[in-house]
């Protein structure tokens, strides 16, 4: 028996909007990486902060476009102070320092939200209630409207690499850092502000995402596992690819849980994960060289 195509629909609607979700949360990640070299293991905490800095600024304000600006706002000068302190005395070093420097933030960012707000989720009430009808589903326009705005924020970063002049000096910097500190480009300057732009990023993403679940201190987790699949499936450092990625390993597990438990759907992503480290390291969505 075929699959109904209204279902498919559905679930292609679905995967789209997550996969803009996850989208904007790898692209700082891989911002991070392929400026740093940095495995950043609290990005998904990040994610988590600017959730719950959206609950308090809301709880505050009663504005979820105010509360969004200043949790981006808050967790990027975060992100900033975090390299400046941490990241920033151990470039150059053992990359599993970096790794482990991180994954010691995560906890300690992780233990302070059970601390401060506690084990008990909080709610972000979404700006607007309004639905349409996707067949049989009453499909809320919120999703929509996350998507588009994940989209305009990646967009908007894509034109300020392209042509912002800041933007030009972080693209050097990937590309060879000891050229660009000798051109004159303030690396260790970049180094922040890309660390900050990440961290913002993740902060957008956690109240975008908050309406739709509940936010706790472990929220991060999972999204930061996926992010990691996504950063590597599209390619280390390449922002097109961890977009595409993204919406890929979305709808592959939205189309897979039409047949399986959508908790086990996850199980598609790794299989590309797997199979992404052995037949293709540098990424599905890197062109291939001539």
């Amino acid at each position: 028996m075929g699959i109904p195509w209204d279902l498919i629909i559905i679930q292609t609607v679905n995967g789209v909007v997550t996969g803009m979700i996850l989208a904007l949360v790898a692209s700082g990640l891989t911002l991070i990486f392929g400026i740093m070299d940095v495995v950043n293991f609290a990005h998904g905490e990040l994610f988590m902060l600017g959730a719950y800095m959206g609950v308090v600024v809301l709880a505050t304000s009663g504005s979820f476009w105010l509360a969004l600006v200043i949790a981006v706002l808050v967790v990027a000068l975060l992100g900033a102070a975090m390299q400046i302190v941490t990241l920033r005395p151990l470039l150059g070093r053992d990359p599993l320092t970096t790794i482990l420097a991180t994954f010691g933030i995560s906890l300690v960012l992780q233990n302070y939200a059970l601390w401060q707000f506690g084990p008990v989720a909080r709610k972000i009430q979404e700006p607007f209630t309004g639905r349409f009808n996707l067949f049989y589903l009453e499909y809320p326009y919120y999703r929509l409207l996350i998507a588009a705005l994940s989209g305009a924020i990646i967009g908007g970063f894509w034109l300020f690499l392209k042509y912002g002049k800041y933007g030009i000096w972080i693209r050097a910097t990937t590309q060879d850092r000891v050229m660009a500190q000798a051109m004159g480009i303030p690396v260790p300057l970049v180094h922040t502000a890309v660390f900050a732009i990440g961290a913002g990023m993740a902060a957008a993403s956690g109240v975008l995402f908050g309406p739709l679940v509940g936010v706790n201190h472990m929220m991060g987790l999972d999204w930061v596992l996926k992010a990691f699949i996504v950063v590597v499936v599209g390619g280390m450092g390449n922002l097109g690819g961890s977009v595409l990625a993204a919406i890929f390993i979305s709808l592959l597990e939205a189309y897979a849980s039409i047949w399986v438990n959508p908790s086990q759907a996850v199980i598609a992503s790794f299989i590309v994960l797997i199979l992404t480290l052995l037949f293709r390291p540098t990424g599905l969505f890197v062109p291939t060289p001539k």
